[in-house]
């Protein structure tokens, strides 16, 4: 079974700074991309920083230079370093993972979200 434990949001105020975590477990085959989306309510989805087993990365226009997506590959975790953080950055987080079981498919999953509040 697999699964996405994330932890990290909480409340901050503007300009603060928290640091997202999202631990994979039961994962059989390989993880490809790991990333970050997040949604408010009312909104679609938005893709905020992913993050290729190559290490290439790819950020939301408006996180950049703000936020910086790692993974550690030892522990299949990946990481969302948010600085600078203002109060439109507040919504749900989600962790995304796309990795393959048979070496060419693609699977995704997701995570069970996790809050980040930005006190103005």
């Amino acid at each position: 079974q697999v699964q996405l434990v994330e932890s990290g949001g909480g409340l901050v105020q503007a300009g603060g700074s928290l640091r997202l975590s999202c631990a994979a477990s039961g994962i059989i085959g390989r993880i490809n991309a790991m990333g970050w989306y997040r949604q408010a309510p009312g909104n679609e989805r938005e893709l905020v920083a992913t993050i290729t087993s190559g290490g290439d990365t790819n950020y939301l226009d408006s996180v950049k230079g703000r936020f910086t997506i790692s993974r550690d590959n030892a522990k299949d975790t990946v990481y969302l370093q948010m600085n600078s953080l203002k109060p439109e950055d507040t919504t749900v987080y989600y962790c995304n993972i796309d990795f393959s079981m048979y070496g060419s498919d693609h699977r995704y999953w997701w995570g069970q979200g996790t809050q980040v509040t930005v006190s103005s």
